[in-house]
């Protein structure tokens, strides 16, 4: 064992923020994902040998140091006090996370305690409150890695332990090298081997039965038109991008399409209170002559209003709808309203509650059985797998980033997407209002995207699937084996200490 002097807290805390920074660099739009394993491996460096209170401190400034910078679009919408309250709400998982690892860092085979303890805090942080909150998942950091195929294993919550494994490999290197440097290089080289070679050797099959797909991304006008011309504006221009791809159909540029993908938010005027609107999209779909799966705003029920996806076709009109079952507190919902207005009245930015769905987002456009889920709701292992179980054969994510402007938001999603192709084995098309919207294969590949802010039809043949990864089938099962090993480990620990007081 290392026998040099503890580091100050000073020390500590400046590790802490370091670590903090470096493991936003992992994530998009930096997006250097091995930068993952020494964040991780610096914080537990700084923890270990840390009181369990140190260990909080330490970990509530590397959750700032993370959070701010990665989700600074949250001031674009809600100001900055938003960013930070968000911010530190987050940060206080890392806090608690902090102070586990001050703790298990004192038992034996602790690498393997602080790799559980961190599936055991992506958990409590993507369920509470209100639903949680999941960027900055750890497997989220590997959308396109040397790690990313694991994810059709267990899902990210194995991405997750395989990156904090490493880490934690990698901490105890640089604790014991001046005693046993032959060990310590081993102990980084051996799980790095493994993970990357095992990785590489999980099959991510793309076969299946063809159908070309349309992906249209209509852009957003000048931001300075009134709010009801802008969603007038919007709304025509996803109207006028179909009707151009129905054109380019009838004079054969473009083989025509099975179905047709607009964003959300595409209509944001409700096409069953509004006639002119009904009419508008019932040309387009009629034009184009296929199903389009329509991104809109409807009112109800009561006062609220629903996030949809519906089915439009061209001989029926509109049929199935999905409504978005996980609506984003402060953002498409306000808890606590009228406690929240004495705080701040960025409250009336949602001058309506979004009505939360209960029915999986599992459609039949045309031929083709998809899921769909809307948005955020991308970074919800359960809300996506979902679909995929109750028989979607390719996955659909509706998606409204011109609020976010040209943040980081709209890349971390994608990159949520990329993982998600992978640990369901299915082709995803990401339909964006201004971008980035993108058809990305059941092997995680980009086959197009389109810039933001742009005007873009995507035009492709993509295999449809019905097998089940094993990430599939196994569902939430590692994520919750994973996490009650970290739970033990903080309990153990507790429970030796009481022993040896009796």
């Amino acid at each position: 064992m290392d026998s040099r002097a503890a580091p100050s807290l000073g020390l500590r805390l400046l590790a802490a923020l370091a670590s903090g920074l470096l493991l936003y660099l992992a994530f998009p739009p930096v997006d250097l994902p091995w930068l993952a394993v020494p964040a991780v491996a610096l914080l537990t460096v700084a923890c270990r040998g840390a009181s369990a209170r140190q260990g909080a401190l330490l970990g509530l400034v590397h959750g700032l140091a993370l959070f701010v910078p990665l989700v600074e679009w949250t001031a674009t919408i809600a100001g900055p006090l938003a960013l930070i309250a968000l911010s530190l709400l987050q940060a206080a998982f890392l806090a608690g996370l902090g102070a586990a690892v001050a703790v298990v860092t004192r038992t034996a085979w602790w690498p393997l305690w602080t790799a559980a303890l961190w599936v055991l805090q992506e958990a409590l942080r993507g369920r509470l409150p209100f639903g949680g909150f999941t960027w900055g998942r750890l497997a989220f950091s590997q959308g396109d890695s040397a790690l990313t195929p694991l994810a059709a294993l267990g899902g990210a919550p194995l991405v997750t332990v395989v990156v904090a494994l490493l880490a934690g490999a990698l901490a105890w290197a640089v604790l014991n090298v001046r005693v046993a440097p032959a060990l310590a290089a081993a102990t980084v080289a051996a799980p790095l081997l493994a993970a990357v070679g095992n990785a590489a050797l999980v099959p991510l099959p793309t076969e299946g039965e063809a159908v070309r797909v349309a992906v249209v991304q209509g852009n957003v006008p000048r931001l300075g038109l009134g709010f009801n011309a802008q969603r007038a504006a919007v709304l025509g221009n996803h109207v006028d991008a179909t009707r151009q791809l129905a054109a380019d159909v009838r004079a054969g540029r473009v083989e025509q399409p099975a179905l047709v993908v607009w964003p959300e938010n595409a209509s944001d005027i409700d096409p069953f209170a509004d006639p002119a609107a009904y009419d508008l999209i019932d040309a387009a779909v009629k034009d184009v002559g296929v199903p389009v799966l329509v991104g809109a705003v409807l009112q109800g029920p009561g006062d609220q209003v629903s996030n949809a996806g519906i089915v439009w076709d061209p001989e029926t009109g509109p049929g199935e709808r999905y409504v978005k079952r996980h609506p984003v507190p402060f953002g498409e919902y306000i808890p606590y309203r009228s406690l929240v207005r004495k705080v701040t009245d960025k409250v009336d930015l949602v001058p309506r509650d979004f009505a939360a769905g209960d029915e999986v987002g599992l459609l039949d456009v045309g031929t083709v059985r998809l899921g769909d889920v809307i948005c955020f709701e991308v970074a919800y292992d359960d809300l996506v797998r979902d679909t995929v179980v109750a028989g979607g054969r390719l996955i659909v994510v509706q998606t409204n980033n011109a609020t976010f402007g040209r943040s980081g938001e709209t890349v971390q999603q994608l990159a949520m997407a990329r993982l998600r192709a992978v640990e369901h084995g299915r082709t995803v098309l990401v339909a964006a209002t201004s971008g980035i919207s993108a058809v990305i294969a059941p092997d995680g590949e980009v086959i197009d995207d389109a810039a933001v802010f742009t005007r873009e039809v995507m035009v492709h043949e993509v295999p449809l699937r019905d097998g089940r990864t094993l990430a599939t089938r196994v569902g939430a099962a590692p994520e919750a084996a994973l996490s009650a090993i970290g739970a033990l480990a903080m309990v153990v620990p507790a429970l030796g200490r009481r022993r040896a007081a009796a």
